[in-house]
C-alpha cells in the first residue's frame, strides 16, 4: 500500500508540473511578446525620428543613431538593401540592444535601444514563474500524498478486515465512521467506503450462513441421537443371523457419524477447551497409533516434551490413521522429530483441493481415495486448532498423502 501511495502522489506531481510547465511557456510567450514589443514599438518611433531629421538635414541628437553602423545584423542589413525597414535584437558595442533600421541614400540608417534591462526583465519574470511552479509542484505534492496517504490507510485497513475474515475472524468488520457526510446527500460517492460496506455486507452474509450450518449440524445431530439409541438397543434383541448383523453395522455407523456431527458442532460452538499436560511425544503417539488397533510403524528420530492433551492428541492420531487407512494404501508410516510428527501412507495422495484449502466436512474430494463423509480430518482440523498444532496436507514426491503436526512446546495455547 505503500507503494500506491507515492505512485498516487508522484503521479498528481507530475500532471501539476507538466500543467505548471505548459501554463509557464504560454506566459513566458505572451510577457515576452508583449515586453520586446514595446521596446519594439519604441525603436521603430526612433527610427522614424532618425529618418526625419536626415531626410532634412536637421540635427537629432535626442536618439541613438548611426549611419551604415557594422555591428548592425545581416538579416536587418539586407531588409534595409531591399529598401524595407525592420527591428530586431542584436548587440552593439558588445552591449545587447534592439536596432532598428531603414535605407537612407542606399545606406543603412539605424538607431538601437539599450536592451539590457529587458533581459533582466524577462529573465526576472521566468524566474517568478519557476519558483510559482515549484511551490504549486510541492503544494500539490503534500496534497495528493496526503490524499494518497488518506486512502491507503483506508484500504490497508479493509485488506486487514478481508484477512482476519479469511483466517475465520467472521465478527471482523470495517465501520468506517461517518466523516465525510452521507453521499446520498451531498452526492459524492466514495468508493473506498462502498468496498468497505460491501466487505462488511459479504462477511455478515458468510457468518449467517456459517452458523445456519452450525446449527443445523448440531440440530441434526442432537434430534438423530435419541432415536438411533433406541434402535440401537432394539436391534440387540433380534434373532442372531445375517440380518442383524447388516442392521447393527448400519446403525452402528450412523451413530459413529452422529457422534462425529455433535463433536463437529462442539468445535464449531467455541466451547472446548484443552486438559494440557507435558508428556514426552515420542511415547505418546506410539502408544495412541497402538491404541488404534491399525497398522502402522512408528519411528522416534527425536523425542522431546510437549504441552497437549493426550486425549486430543489421541482423537487427531486415530483420525489420520484411520483416513490413511481407508483412502489410502499401507505400508503407513508415522514418524516423530522433536516436536513434528509426520504421518504417510503409499496411496494416491491428497486430492489439490485440500492441501489448498483444507478438509472440508461431507467433501472427500478425489473420488480415487475411497468414499466417506470427510469428517475424519475435519474433527482432526479442529482438534489441532484447539491444541494450536499446526496441521498441513502435502503430497509425498513419491506418491502418498503426507500429514504433517507442528505441535508447541512450552507455551499454553489460547483457551487453554
Amino acid at each position: 500500500m505503500s507503494s500506491l501511495r507515492w505512485r498516487i502522489a508522484l503521479t498528481t506531481t507530475m500532471v501539476c508540473c507538466m500543467v505548471a510547465a505548459a501554463l509557464g511557456i504560454l506566459v513566458h510567450n505572451v510577457v515576452a511578446r508583449q515586453v520586446v514589443g514595446e521596446v519594439r514599438k519604441e525603436a521603430d518611433r526612433d527610427l522614424d525620428h532618425a529618418l526625419g531629421h536626415y531626410e532634412y538635414g536637421t540635427a537629432h541628437g535626442d536618439v541613438n543613431s548611426v549611419l551604415d553602423p557594422a555591428d548592425l545584423p545581416g538579416p536587418l542589413r539586407a531588409l534595409v538593401a531591399r529598401g524595407d525597414t525592420g527591428s530586431m535584437v542584436g548587440s552593439y558595442k558588445d552591449k545587447p540592444v534592439m536596432w532598428a533600421a531603414g535605407p537612407a541614400d542606399d545606406k543603412a540608417l539605424a538607431v538601437w535601444i539599450p536592451f539590457e534591462n529587458t533581459r533582466k526583465r524577462l529573465r526576472d519574470i521566468d524566474t517568478a514563474i519557476l519558483a510559482s511552479a515549484v511551490v504549486a509542484a510541492g503544494v500539490v505534492a503534500l496534497a495528493g500524498l496526503f490524499l494518497a496517504n488518506r486512502i491507503s490507510r483506508r484500504l490497508t485497513a479493509t485488506a486487514a478486515v478481508a484477512r482476519r475474515i479469511s483466517a475465520g475472524d467472521l465478527d471482523a468488520r470495517m465501520d468506517f465512521p461517518a466523516d465525510g457526510g452521507d453521499a446520498s446527500q451531498t452526492g459524492s460517492r466514495d468508493e473506498v467506503r462502498d468496498v468497505a460496506h460491501a466487505l462488511d455486507s459479504m462477511a455478515g452474509s458468510l457468518q449467517e450462513r456459517l452458523e445456519a450450518e452450525k446449527r443445523f449440524t448440531a440440530d441434526v445431530a442432537h434430534e438423530l441421537r435419541t432415536p438411533l439409541t433406541g434402535s440401537l438397543a432394539a436391534a440387540a434383541l433380534l434373532p442372531e443371523g445375517r440380518p442383524k448383523e447388516m442392521i447393527n453395522d448400519r446403525l452402528k455407523a450412523m451413530h459413529l457419524l452422529t457422534e462425529d456431527l455433535l463433536e463437529i458442532s462442539r468445535l464449531d460452538s467455541g466451547v472446548e477447551r484443552a486438559d494440557l499436560s507435558r508428556m514426552e511425544l515420542g511415547r505418546a503417539v506410539e502408544r495412541a497409533v497402538a491404541g488404534t488397533g491399525l497398522p502402522a510403524s512408528v519411528r522416534v528420530v527425536r523425542d522431546t516434551e510437549v504441552l497437549t492433551d493426550r486425549r486430543r492428541l489421541d482423537r487427531i492420531l486415530a483420525n489420520l490413521l484411520a483416513n490413511a487407512h481407508k483412502h489410502g494404501r499401507p505400508p503407513v508410516e508415522v514418524t516423530v522429530d522433536g516436536p513434528v510428527v509426520v504421518l504417510r501412507d503409499h496411496g494416491p495422495g491428497y486430492p489439490a483441493e485440500l492441501i489448498e484449502h483444507g478438509p472440508q466436512r461431507f467433501r472427500t474430494g478425489d473420488p480415487g481415495r475411497g468414499r466417506g463423509h470427510g469428517l475424519g480430518l475435519t474433527i482432526a482440523a479442529g482438534q489441532a486448532a484447539v491444541l494450536e498444532i499446526e496441521l498441513s496436507f502435502a503430497n509425498a514426491p513419491d506418491g502418498g498423502a503426507v500429514t504433517t503436526l507442528g505441535l508447541p512446546v512450552g507455551r499454553l495455547p489460547q483457551g487453554g
